[in-house]
């Protein structure tokens, strides 16, 4: 699926309200499985539609497009945002930031851990992993990432291996 041709500068696609309308749900909520954050997700969902915009992606293959780019592109706000929170703390001195109070119950938690451990991984297992958990199909993954889809198993086991090894390497101490 590498259809990333430019479109004429200044063309406007025709079909991207349809398009719009039909996907929107899907990255959103591909989006918010690996940011944890509704309001995150739909940022990067805008990003995302902007960016289909100027492809000349046809609008059979969108779907797989738009997914494929909500996972990557929520990846790289999450690489970002660990990122500048090292930056931060740096700056800080080394001092610890109050934390939220709701940062401060476990399942929040332990969802921060998985999303910072899923950031950690290569690109190619993380999406394969956040594709299939969002519900995409083997076939649906394979086509996205453009695998045969014998190996969309073998792939999203080795990513859940490697996302239990990062939780083990970063889990706290006791």
């Amino acid at each position: 699926m590498a259809v990333s041709v430019r479109r004429r500068r200044g063309a406007v696609r025709t079909d991207l309200e349809e398009v719009f309308r039909a996907a929107y749900p899907r990255v959103v909520a591909v989006a918010a499985r690996v940011l944890g954050s509704r309001y995150e997700a739909e940022d990067v969902a805008q990003e995302v539609f902007l960016s289909f915009a100027r492809t000349a992606v046809p609008a059979g293959e969108a779907a797989g497009w738009l997914t494929v780019a909500a996972a990557h592109t929520a990846l790289n706000h999450l690489r970002t945002g660990r990122r500048r929170t090292a930056r931060e703390s740096a700056v800080d001195g080394g001092r610890d930031v109050q934390p939220d109070v709701a940062d401060a119950v476990v399942t929040l938690d332990e969802r921060r851990r998985v999303r910072a451990a899923l950031a950690r991984l290569p690109r190619r297992q993380a999406v394969a992993l956040v594709l299939r958990h969002s519900g995409l199909s083997y076939a649906e993954v394979a086509a996205a990432l453009d695998l045969s889809p014998g190996s969309v198993g073998t792939t999203v086991r080795r990513a859940e291996t490697a996302l239990r090894e990062e939780l083990t390497r970063h889990a706290p101490p006791d």
